[in-house]
């Protein structure tokens, strides 16, 4: 598939090695072939996305393309277009891989989705919330709301002596602005970006107390992280939280909307500091492993 130039010709032969338009699909709804021209021109333009990532982020040194996909390249893609499109899309992207790739790929959740979804709390009620989850979830909470972490970053944690940032983009020097008193922690994002978070020096004293002798694996969602802290994360933690906000405050946005809420936090720290509203959105959207600021503002609704 090499000797194709453009991520749409790579597509249109990918999807061409498949096609069964025309045949009956009775009890043939899992042979991993297409047998509509719709789904065709889906599966065509979502894996003309898949061979413009490979060939952008240079995942492909030996020319392979669309043929060189692995699971890996598969999930890291999902990551990332999990920040661009909706829960919708993203199950189509992850299809159309699977049709080509012959397996299952884990589901990702769109964070788009998420955070249309999703609402702030205020501090006072993510004490509230915290106050009735249990001590490693608990802990989670806080920590969360203080770095704004997704559930799944928290497994993550590690500090920025042990794992470098991602060197392949432009930190601001101008992150962290206006906080004081807080250690520096490492964790893994959407796409893979490496990136530093600040946690307030109590919790950090906090959470060093809880790091583990040995680190472990752990799945969520069916993607193993390597633990360092024994805290909640992931799937685990989201349902804890949304469970204990049930229960104290008698409704629930999910554990995502802690995010919205250190999002909110953020900007108007940065612009009472003086930032313009598109500086201090910047600052805020590296602070929270975005690619792009304008997802960041769905945050700010």
């Amino acid at each position: 598939m090499g000797r194709f130039r453009s991520p749409q010709s790579q597509a249109k032969f990918a999807v061409s090695q498949h096609l069964a338009i025309g045949k009956p699909r009775h009890n043939q709804k899992n042979d991993g072939m297409i047998h509509g021209i719709g789904t065709a021109l889906t599966h065509t333009a979502s894996l003309k996305g898949v061979a413009t990532f490979i060939s952008d982020r240079k995942l492909d040194p030996i020319g392979k393309g669309l043929a060189g996909l692995t699971i890996e390249i598969a999930t890291t893609y999902l990551e990332f277009r999990s920040q661009q499109v909706g829960q919708k899309q993203l199950d189509k992207d992850r299809q159309a891989m699977q049709i080509l790739l012959g397996k299952k790929i884990p589901v990702a959740k769109s964070e788009l989705t998420q955070a249309l979804e999703s609402r702030a709390y205020s501090h006072f009620q993510i004490q509230l919330v915290s106050r009735a989850q249990t001590s490693k979830h608990c802990s989670a909470t806080r920590i969360a709301e203080d770095a704004g972490l997704r559930a799944h970053e928290l497994y993550t944690l590690l500090l920025t002596t042990e794992r470098a940032m991602s060197p392949d983009r432009q930190w601001s020097d101008a992150r962290f602005e206006g906080r004081t008193n807080f250690k520096l922690y490492n964790v893994t994002g959407k796409g893979g970006l490496n990136r530093e978070v600040a946690i307030s020096t109590e919790l950090a004293v906090e959470l060093e107390s809880l790091r583990l002798d040995k680190s472990r694996k752990v799945v969520d969602r069916e993607i193993i992280y390597e633990q360092h802290y024994n805290i909640g994360g992931g799937k685990q933690w989201s349902d804890s939280f949304s469970k204990a906000a049930q229960r104290v405050l008698g409704w629930t946005t999910g554990g995502h909307g802690v995010r919205h809420t250190f999002a909110q936090k953020r900007m108007r720290t940065l612009q009472s500091l003086g930032n313009n509203y598109d500086s201090a959105l910047a600052i805020v959207s590296q602070e929270m492993g975005h690619f792009r600021p304008d997802i960041t503002e769905v945050y700010l609704r």
